[in-house]
């Protein structure tokens, strides 16, 4: 009920008299099966009995929406046949109407002269037999005589016997209901007396002029009661005394009629409906048709068959849509063969390029090492000329190298040669490999993770070009900090990630770190003779593996690199074991204090105080001084399963790691949160 809404007094609708309403009541059987009374609990506003007859009710109608919402030409032919309906419900209402309307004026015009005729002559034959009862004077005791009592009958035998059925004639007076007397009723063609209504009779007997109205006249016999007109007027009879005499003017051929103008007009509606409809899918048929080829045309163009064309028939609009669309998919064509062709010719040119150079290269590289062996004999600035270009000949062979590679997987010619490898095997030389140049940066490369075997179907020779790259990277940008290597295998994936606590990683410069030539900061010098390339191969080598190589950074706080393949080289990817965003980030942290606090402030508002009770940290006579508590410095890794060997790294300085992140699903978001339970 309504706030404000008053209840129903007893006895009202709503609710039965002596029975409390509400849910409160005990005597319904619904009680006794649902709280309440009602088929969902209180407070869950749809309950599990309301979403299972929706989803029963919504699984047949699935196909026929999908339907309605991908066939317009459905959508179309349906519209048309409910609006047609409409309008022919609409004018067969009306005309229904109308023809009703004739009919009845009609045949209330008809009665009406039929019965004004009836009463002027029972009239006339009530008034001839008064004055020649009044001479002959059949009585004289103030008795009826007998042809008095029988002319009221011959009356209506006499009046009936000109319509034979087409109306019947009802002879009734207000003061007798005695079929023994003069003034019964008398009625023609078994008709119930009954069949006149009160209120007529009150009318009749009040008025003096003629009514009607229409009513189901009855029978005495077993006859089925059938609709009429009744017309009827208070008369005088032989011995003075008023009765009224009324015409029931049967509509059964008005009805017939009628039927038969519905029958006519329901048949030939169906007939216009149908037309209509097939009219509408004609139609619509012949403009649908086009564009399902078109659409058709176009996924075939999209998946690379691009010598598609629609067939061009007339030159109404249609056939200028589709000459438009084969022009578009002419040029499109075109345009394509021509990116492809300088595409083609832009990897021949660096791959002749990268193979001519290599002959004029050896050349130069033998002639540069004689030097180099000979720059004992030189002066300081000439024996400083031969180390430098020793060392641009090693950056020249590497640039080579790595465009050869990138020729290779531009032309899709690279080859992957994949076997079950212990990626801790590849790290450990990757890391030896990295060293000398860590030492010459003051940087320390930790390994976490290595306990157990992490095992994957890949190419070791380019998982190892991908570390490498990653992990000499993050030395050169370390700024002399710790580089942390974390390896960890989770469900059906193995992954990689590489940490450093240098520069970090400008917002968007996630994305475009992968570029090929790309560099975070143009200033910076490549002590290491970097090419460029190396990122863009090792994306390349990745997605080779059917993996992930992801890259996360914030300015100040360093940058991850994470590199995830699947254990098998043909299971696809769901997840990361290795949250993208790490532990000890700046945002972590500020989390993890803010939920530190939380905690914290919770415990003090829930915890009363005792009497007694002191601050940690102060002293009290006779006992140590406490010291506040203080978190651990690492927490194990949510995102590891167990067994996986994976730990937080703790950041210099003791500072507390975060809590751990999401490992994520899709590829290519390097910025988001990831789910850890993801892929296991």
């Amino acid at each position: 009920m309504a706030v404000g809404s008053a209840a129903p007094k007893p006895g009202g609708p709503g609710v039965r008299t002596g029975r409390a309403a509400g849910p409160g009541r005990g005597s319904s059987p619904f009680g006794r099966l649902f709280p309440g009374g009602r088929l969902l609990t209180d407070g869950a506003p749809g309950g599990p009995v309301l979403r299972l007859v929706v989803r029963w009710i919504r699984r047949p109608l699935l196909p026929a929406v999908r339907l309605w919402r991908r066939n317009i030409q459905l959508r179309v032919v349906a519209g048309t046949l409910l609006m047609s309906l409409g309008v022919v419900l609409l004018l067969g209402l009306v005309v229904i109407g109308q023809v009703r309307n004739g009919l009845l004026d009609a045949k209330e015009q008809a009665a009406l002269s039929q019965a004004a005729g009836g009463f002027a002559a029972a009239q006339e034959k009530a008034s001839g037999a008064s004055a020649l009862g009044g001479q002959d004077g059949d009585a004289t005791d103030g008795r009826p005589s007998r042809g008095s009592v029988n002319w009221r009958s011959e009356l209506v035998k006499q009046l009936a016997s000109g319509g034979q059925g087409a109306y019947h004639v009802v002879a009734l007076s207000p003061d007798s209901d005695d079929a023994g007397t003069s003034r019964a009723p008398r009625a023609s063609g078994d008709v119930d007396v009954t069949s006149v209504p009160e209120a007529l009779r009150g009318s009749v007997a009040q008025g003096t002029g003629t009514f009607q109205t229409y009513v189901k006249i009855k029978y005495s016999v077993p006859k089925e009661s059938e609709p009429g007109l009744v017309v009827g007027k208070r008369l005088n009879d032989v011995a003075g005394y008023s009765y009224e005499l009324y015409y029931l003017f049967p509509l059964t051929q008005e009805e017939e009629s009628l039927s038969l103008v519905k029958g006519t007009l329901a048949t030939a509606g169906m007939f216009v409906v149908v037309l209509l409809g097939a009219i509408a899918w004609l139609v619509v048929r012949q403009v649908v048709t086009p564009v399902r080829m078109a659409a058709g045309i176009a996924e075939r163009l999209s998946a690379g068959r691009l010598q598609e064309r629609m067939k061009v028939t007339g030159e109404d609009d249609i056939a200028r849509l589709g000459e438009a669309f084969n022009k578009m998919a002419q040029n499109l064509q075109h345009k394509i063969q021509q990116l492809e062709e300088l595409s083609r010719m832009q990897r021949r040119f660096v791959s002749d390029v990268s193979h001519e150079l290599r002959t004029p290269l050896t050349t130069v590289r033998m002639a540069a090492d004689l030097i180099h062996e000979a720059r004992g004999d030189f002066d300081p600035a000439t024996a400083r000329s031969a180390e430098l270009l020793a060392d641009q000949l090693d950056r020249f062979e590497s640039l080579l190298a790595d465009l050869l590679e990138i020729s290779r997987f531009d032309a899709g010619a690279a080859a992957l040669e994949a076997e079950a490898i212990d990626l801790r095997e590849v790290v450990h030389r990757v890391i030896g490999g990295a060293e000398p140049l860590a030492e010459r940066k003051g940087s320390r490369i930790r390994v976490v993770g290595d306990e157990q075997p992490v095992v994957a179907e890949a190419d070791a020779r380019r998982i190892e070009r991908v570390l490498r790259n990653l992990v000499v990277n993050a030395v050169e940008h370390g700024d002399g900090r710790d580089v942390v290597v974390r390896m960890a295998s989770a469900g059906g994936a193995v992954a990689v990630a590489v940490r450093d606590y240098g520069v970090g990683l400008k917002p968007g410069e996630a994305t475009r770190v992968f570029n090929r030539f790309w560099r975070a900061d143009p200033a910076r010098a490549r002590t290491t003779g970097g090419t460029g390339l190396g990122l863009s191969i090792a994306v390349e080598d990745a997605r080779l593996h059917g993996g992930w190589l992801q890259a996360w950074g914030e300015p100040g706080g360093g940058s991850q690199f994470r590199l995830t393949l699947p254990r098998t080289a043909d299971e696809p990817l769901r997840g990361s074991p290795i949250p993208l965003e790490p532990e000890d980030s700046r945002r972590a942290r500020e989390r993890a204090a803010a939920d530190a606090a939380n905690d914290r402030a919770l415990r003090l508002s829930t915890v009363p105080s005792q009497p007694g009770a002191h601050r940690p940290g102060l002293a009290i006579p006779g006992r140590p001084a406490v010291p506040p508590h203080t978190p651990p410095s690492a927490a194990v890794d949510p995102a590891a399963l167990p067994g996986s060997g994976a730990r937080v790294v703790a950041r210099p300085g003791s500072e507390r790691p975060g809590d751990g992140g999401t490992a994520d699903s899709v590829p290519g978001q390097v910025s988001e949160r990831e789910d850890t339970t993801r892929g296991r």
